[in-house]
């Protein structure tokens, strides 16, 4: 039972979601990494003779299924990423949680598009408007509305997507039986019933500063796209979309007057080249969505621990302002990003966009490392 080594790896001093990630790329199994020798685990990347004699020496004392049927009784319901269900691109950045625990009525939601509202604890009335008109509009196209459940932008997110009937998925730092702020039990609820609560930490965890810079990964790690709707310089919420930029995610800002506070994060993320919102329908548009696109259903099939479209389903009609495009992404081998932006001599800016329209017409999927496959 593999599911039982992710979970003994979490307990293993020095060894981080990086790392773990990295033992399962190099063994293929975290069961043999178990058993591995200290001069096999120096061999990984990232581990090193020092990290390596440290793992062997905290190996004897876990019980890796001892610890999973303990662990099952304490947890209802958690993914590792070697379930078909833990979300293909949480696995494609470099530090995937290793566990995953939910609690939540939304089905189907790892192969759905979502995007990423997030911002300001203190939002002027301003921020919380267009927080509403946003996450609105994303519930009416069926894309999910992932946020963090934090005062001020996070809430305004998922109320704004509950009131269209939309899905949205709250991300937190604590353990599911506990909600944070606690004012916002209500909330909770409510999102539970038509959507998920997700969490890194198990059952009985209190909330802690250093799990919320963690639990922003995740948030950018789910989502095709962050929008930071209201934020000043000190603000987490950058923490969010310069990682959702590091993954290689479109990252958004909501532009607002230069002499408002709490807008100040926004501004300078648009003028680091974040892209501007200017309107819900053309942010949408940016999107690369149509008003009925979702994300294509057809079954995935699992490669290792990643998922990619079916490519038994009905070939895509493309529109000819991305047959070039398409056309240039090989479907034998996959493409780099780069190599595509030196190819077709198109700016990132555009480039971006046009990459995120086939995928969800499903005419090419994105593999890890940012390179693309047509199917």
């Amino acid at each position: 039972m593999e599911q039982a080594y992710w979970l003994a790896w979490t307990k293993v001093s020095r060894v981080g979601p990086a790392t773990q990630k990295q033992l399962f790329l190099h063994f293929g199994d975290l069961a043999v990494a178990w058993r591995a020798s200290v001069a096999d685990l120096a061999a990984v990347s990232g581990i090193g003779r020092i990290t390596a004699e440290a793992i062997a020496q905290d190996r004897p004392a876990i019980d890796p299924l001892q610890l999973w049927e303990e662990h099952s009784r304490a947890n209802s319901q958690w993914i590792t990423p070697i379930d078909e269900s833990y979300p293909p691109l949480l696995w494609e950045i470099s530090d995937p949680p290793p566990v995953l625990y939910y609690r939540g009525a939304l089905t189907g939601w790892q192969s759905q598009l979502a995007v990423a509202l997030v911002g300001t604890r203190s939002p002027t009335a301003y921020g919380r408007r267009w927080a509403l008109r946003l996450a609105e509009t994303l519930a009416q196209r069926e894309i999910i509305v992932v946020s963090g459940l934090a005062d001020g932008i996070d809430g305004e997110a998922h109320r704004g997507c509950l009131n269209a009937g939309g899905a949205t998925i709250a991300i937190v730092a604590t353990g599911l039986d506990q909600t944070y702020p606690s004012k916002h039990r209500a909330l909770d609820r409510q999102i539970e019933q038509s959507g998920l609560i997700v969490s890194e930490y198990a059952w009985g965890t209190p909330p802690d500063r250093s799990h919320f810079p963690r639990r922003n990964r995740i948030i950018a790690g789910l989502c095709r796209a962050t929008v930071v709707v209201e934020a000043p310089q000190s603000s987490g919420a950058l923490i969010t979309a310069h990682l959702a930029n590091d993954y290689g995610r479109d990252v958004y800002a909501v532009p607002n007057s230069l002499e408002v506070p709490e807008a100040q994060g926004c501004l300078k993320l648009l003028s680091q080249g974040a892209q501007l919102v200017l309107g819900c329908e053309e942010f949408c548009a940016n999107l690369g969505l149509l008003a009925s696109a979702v994300m294509p259903t057809s079954q995935m099939s699992q490669q290792g621990s990643l998922f990619e479209w079916a490519e038994n389903s009905v070939a895509p009609t493309i529109p000819e302002s991305l047959q070039a495009i398409a056309q240039a992404i090989p479907s034998h081998e996959s493409i780099s990003l780069d190599q595509l932006v030196e190819h077709l001599g198109l700016p990132l800016s555009s480039l971006s966009p046009a990459l995120l329209e086939l995928e969800l017409l499903g005419a090419i999927a994105q593999q890890p490392g940012l390179r693309y496959r047509r199917l």
